[in-house]
């Protein structure tokens, strides 16, 4: 196995005080603030849907899924919140973030098993803990399980 094998790629962001890292591989892409349609009727935390280049796409705010704080921000800052366009199989799903950081690689063997509970998103929604050089930490999220095959139903049967 090659030192490339042992490596992950992931793009990371802000959501509330935590940061939190996905798959690049899972990422279509990451894209500004919209205006969001909303839907009637829709649990709360599907913000809506808007239109990517002739695709539906359904909006999900996880800070209302999750119960998080949106995170203050600085006007600079705020030019960098947006959402994160992931596929889930041939699905695709906006993901409301506070704040896009980067994309890094870490080694896949430096990646620790998640706690109970990090910040009101379970364990079961986390792939993983990474502890990064300057001793705070980036969780990586499962975007697999963040949704049960019955709310990815109803989140597709809405667009």
């Amino acid at each position: 196995m090659s030192d490339l094998d042992l490596r992950l790629q992931l793009v990371t962001f802000q959501l509330g005080l935590e940061r939190y890292g996905i798959d690049i591989m899972d990422v279509k892409e990451i894209y500004g603030l919209q205006d969001v349609r909303p839907i009637p009727n829709a649990p709360k935390y599907i913000e809506g849907i808007f239109n990517l280049r002739g695709d539906i796409i359904p909006v999900i705010n996880l800070h209302k899924r999750f119960q998080i704080t949106k995170a203050h921000l600085t006007e600079e800052e705020e030019l960098l919140s947006g959402f994160i366009i992931i596929k889930l199989g041939s699905s695709q799903i906006g993901v409301i973030i506070d704040k896009v950081l980067r994309v890094v690689t870490v080694e896949s063997n430096r990646i620790q098993p998640p706690p109970q509970m990090i910040s009101g998103i379970g364990a079961q929604y986390i792939q993983g803990v990474y502890q990064e050089e300057d001793g705070g930490y980036l969780i990586l999220l499962d975007i697999n399980r963040l949704f049960n095959p019955e709310e990815l139903q109803q989140i597709h049967s809405l667009t």
